[in-house]
């Protein structure tokens, strides 16, 4: 198992509140990963997503430590971190209203296991294909699931940017859960929407596809949304089995 992750604060914002955390234990082959995309006001989505990565892994490592079931685990870590981003913004008023994306993975050699709030997104890519693991938490996806518009026109409609649930901005938060197949050699990548909203599903799969391993994976993904203007942060974790 490899793990690799890289932020960036792009072209146009003056702030990165994108944040991520990896762990990789190879004695018990365990992985734990996650991306968060913070919001709020001034400093409040840097520390929303801070909070909320360093709490999550926080949790996890205890649980990875205790053998624990990796679904409870999840579901208990991203309690943990809406708990704590909740109890910033609702104690601080510098912080009042933040909340942050979560997406985030644990892999061990029996299982992979997904959770997600928000439109932060989770891809299974494999020798052949890209598949979006995770499902949006948003405006435009409920439109698509109605049928008011089409997923092309999805991409550039002007409400693409409205999450409708975020970490952090109730007591109570649940995760969705998702269990993709990931066998030996399939990546997994966890990003932001900086890099989602920029770069087609295609481009993400020739990306990995032929790159020499997951740190130039990482990296060619980051500076292709560069190389757009990066009108956002953008922020990829891969990982191989």
């Amino acid at each position: 198992m490899e793990i690799w992750g890289n932020t960036n604060v792009g072209v146009v914002r003056r702030q990165n509140q994108d944040a991520f955390a990896t762990m990789l234990d190879e004695n018990r082959n365990v992985a734990v990963f996650i991306v968060c995309d913070g919001m709020g006001g001034a400093q409040a989505g840097n520390i929303a997503s801070s909070m909320a990565a360093d709490c999550f892994m926080e949790s996890m490592r205890s649980s990875a430590a205790e053998g624990a079931d990796f679904t409870a685990a999840l579901f208990a870590a991203v309690a943990d971190a809406n708990s704590a981003v909740y109890g910033k913004s609702v104690g601080d008023e510098s912080c009042a209203g933040m909340g942050t994306t979560l997406v985030a993975a644990a892999v061990t050699r029996e299982s992979c296991t997904v959770v997600n709030i928000g439109d932060s997104r989770a891809y299974r890519i494999t020798g052949d294909a890209i598949y979006q693991v995770t499902k949006d938490h948003s405006v435009v996806e409920e439109m698509i699931d109605r049928g008011d518009i089409t997923r092309m026109e999805a991409k550039d409609h002007p409400k693409k940017n409205l999450i409708t649930r975020a970490l952090g901005t109730s007591a109570d938060e649940l995760p969705d859960i998702f269990r993709p197949e990931l066998h030996e050699g399939d990546f997994l990548l966890l990003c932001s929407d900086g890099l989602s909203n920029i770069v087609e599903e295609r481009e993400i799969f020739y990306e990995i596809a032929y790159c020499k391993d997951i740190r130039e994976g990482c990296e060619r993904l980051v500076g292709l949304a560069l190389s757009r203007g990066a009108p956002d942060n953008v922020t990829a974790v891969l990982f191989r089995r």
